[in-house]
């Protein structure tokens, strides 16, 4: 599930990663303004699904509470479900509801699951699975449906408060159980990324209620639709048990260096060895898919609102990334390591070059507050668009763009809440954001983070440390790699040289001298290429 964040197999971490390395920056190719909405009476809602038509929302399923409780009996309960369809207008300020009871049992509980893939072709919005409440074995399931709704018409047909049944339709299939997963198109393909079955009653404290199975897959399907029937042709599924294991990330529809459609799923979790987010990215296209290891993103790990711009003039692939969830985030231009996986305000920008090369800015702007995941990048529809949904940046005549909205997601009191999460601490958002676009920003410099371009990408564990620890780093060429131990006034109280370790992953282990007290003291790998460095805590 978005939200499940799992007993963790390594110990805690918090660090501060410091690089003495030159800091790049870039001139922004443009920069982001929100805007908040208030809509009156508008509730909370967090991990749904949307499509549009005309301006107007037709929001289906979703939570109405916060981040899911610890607790088993409370976790994802059914007062907590979103169990009506909601339509709302931003431009007017208007919503309507109407609840699913005129609808099949299969499909009020589809329809009131959370996490749902969802994609909108045409009139037509397809939802796979979800996560929700079954009556018929007293449980929670990710449900195995394939729904069609015809948007404009169940649009209207709540406005006008009249029947709207006869304009979803709804099949089964076990390929469509999945939950935490992205439903996209590539052409007249659908890609149904990654996610994840998970069957009973979600319960973190030892004693599962529950089975949990990831697909590794990317599975693939075409969709005949005749406004009546629904015909699916499975496609040979793509499936990689280390790079496909991953929920709850993003997956952004790109057009990649050679103009073609392609998809590239960011971040997610769970590494298969480590309770800890993927760093790599995915990319997907027409013939297959590839792990991109050489770039890594630190912001942005689970699913929050993600803006993708492509500009054919530069050949360029900009995905921005609004809050939600990380195992990073900057605090005063320093990098900061939490392996609690705190809810964050970053905003980032991810971009592609025509080299096909991938690196990561933080954006000066932020999120308002501890918030954005769950939520939705929802587009205006009018603003110039490629087939799959990707902006075309080029195209952005004025000096500011409004090119849509972000509306809801869980909204968080404090960074790390999970391990005391009684259901107060984090709320569903209700709040609606404009987003701009500025093109002609008069001091947009985006800095760069420079471990996503692929330097040394040091880590230090455990953190807090108690004598020996490792640190885990990769080099650009074979080298001479010397560790140092200083304290914060620069005094060095330990020092190693490994000689001759081989260029990529390396690790090596190290210890505190005896005579170190507990505190705060900096380690730092450096070889005749490169530096980095990381405060780290030491406990006696």
């Amino acid at each position: 599930m978005r939200m499940i964040l799992s007993a963790r197999t390594m110990a805690v971490v918090l660090g501060i990663v410091l690089f003495h390395l030159p800091v790049f920056s870039q001139k922004s190719p443009f920069d982001i303004s929100l805007e908040p909405v208030i809509i009156s009476g508008l509730g909370g809602l967090q991990a749904y699904a949307f499509g549009q038509d005309q301006g107007k929302w037709l929001i289906a399923g979703g939570r109405l509470d916060g981040l899911h409780r610890r607790q088993p009996f409370a976790a994802f309960d059914e007062a907590g479900n979103n169990n009506q369809l909601m339509v709302i207008d931003p431009v007017s300020g208007e919503k309507w509801t109407a609840p699913l009871t005129s609808l099949s049992t299969a499909l009020q509980e589809q329809l009131s699951s959370t996490n749902m893939e969802f994609h909108q072709d045409g009139n037509d919005l397809y939802i796979v699975g979800g996560y929700g409440y079954n009556a018929s074995s007293g449980s929670k399931k990710t449900f195995d449906n394939l729904a069609a709704i015809d948007v404009p018409a169940v649009i209207n047909a709540i406005i006008n408060g009249t029947s709207f049944s006869q304009y979803i339709r709804q099949i089964s299939d076990n390929r469509f159980a999945v939950t935490g997963g992205h439903l996209k198109k590539i052409y007249n393909t659908y890609y149904l990324v990654c996610g994840n079955k998970f069957d009973g009653n979600y319960n973190p404290m030892g004693n599962p209620t529950y089975t949990q199975v990831y697909t590794d897959a990317i599975r693939r399907f075409t969709i005949v639709d005749n406004g009546t029937s629904l015909t699916v042709t499975h496609l040979p599924p793509i499936t990689d048990a280390t790079n496909l294991h991953r929920r709850d990330y993003n997956a952004v529809p790109q057009i990649l260096p050679d103009g073609k459609e392609g998809i590239t799923a960011f971040s997610g979790v769970f590494q298969p060895t480590v309770n800890l987010p993927y760093l790599n990215c995915v990319n997907i296209d027409s013939s297959g898919y590839s792990v991109n290891n050489a770039f890594q993103q630190y912001y942005n790990h689970y699913h929050c609102a993600v803006l993708p711009l492509y500009s054919a003039q530069n050949n360029e692939m900009h995905n921005v990334f609004f809050g939600g969830i990380a195992q990073y985030y900057d605090s005063s231009g320093v990098l900061v390591q939490d392996n609690n996986v705190p809810f964050v305000k970053t905003i980032a920008r991810v971009t592609r070059n025509a080299s096909g090369n991938m690196a990561e800015y933080k954006l000066p702007v932020e999120m308002p507050g501890l918030m954005g995941s769950g939520a939705e990048f929802i587009p205006v529809q009018t603003v110039p668009q490629y087939t799959n949904e990707v902006f075309q940046l080029d195209a952005f005549t004025e000096d500011s763009t409004m090119v849509g909205y972000i509306f809801g997601g869980i909204s968080s009191t404090a960074a790390n809440v999970f391990f005391t999460n009684t259901g107060t601490q984090s709320s569903a958002s209700n709040q609606i954001f404009k987003v701009y676009v500025i093109k002609k920003a008069s001091a947009g410099i985006h800095p760069l983070n420079e471990q996503s371009t692929g330097s040394l990408k040091m880590q230090v564990i455990p953190n807090p440390i108690a004598g020996q620890f490792s640190v885990r780093f990769h080099l650009k060429k074979a080298a001479e790699t010397r560790l140092s131990i200083f304290t914060t006034d620069g005094r060095m109280v330990e020092s190693k040289t490994y000689p001759d370790l081989k260029p990529g992953a390396n690790t090596v282990r190290a210890e505190m001298n005896h005579d170190a007290t507990g505190g705060i003291y900096i380690v730092r790998i450096e070889t005749p290429y490169e530096k980095a460095t990381q405060k780290i805590i030491t406990k006696r």
